[in-house]
């Protein structure tokens, strides 16, 4: 087991890295000894809205754990989606839809951003939390992105 460890450990690293850009971070708390705790800004594009890029800012854990990946981070985060470029659905949206998620640690805890339709002001609505196996938070975030009055949203 304790061989498998390390195999995890940079599988769940390769994972976490795989969707998102990193925009830029800063420096919370400094530690001695590995990384600095942090707050890290990335960018994630809707994958079935084009022309929609989500901003996600959330706190990173260093020290030792936090540099090794073993290290649980804070369940604080905020998400700003922005239209920045032409909008085009690909396919019909279902009304609710998970869009992104990142590990905020090793096993059981996620960042999650869900995607929202809301018809009747033609919005997307993007909402960020966290969730855990046994206790999620109920910290959240949300925002929303105006779709032009002549370009309805096609739902599912």
């Amino acid at each position: 087991m304790r061989k498998l460890l390390p195999a995890a450990v940079l599988l769940a690293l390769a994972c976490t890295a795989a969707h998102a850009e990193t925009i830029g971070s800063v420096d919370t708390v400094f530690k001695l000894i590995g990384p600095d705790h942090k707050i890290v800004v990335e960018a994630y594009d809707d994958p079935r809205v084009a022309g929609v890029s989500c901003y996600l800012s959330r706190a990173k854990t260093g020290g030792i754990k936090g540099a090794v990946g073993l290290a649980e981070d804070k369940a604080d985060a905020a998400v700003a989606c922005r239209q920045v470029g032409p909008l085009q659905f690909k396919g019909k949206l279902p009304r609710q839809e998970e869009v992104f998620t990142e590990r905020a640690s090793i096993f059981f805890k996620h960042v999650r951003v869900v995607r929202m339709v809301d018809s009747k002001r033609n919005a997307l609505v993007y909402l960020v939390y966290s969730d855990r196996l046994i206790e999620g938070s109920p910290k959240n975030s949300v925002t929303a992105v105006a779709v032009p009055g002549d370009q309805p949203i096609p739902v599912r």
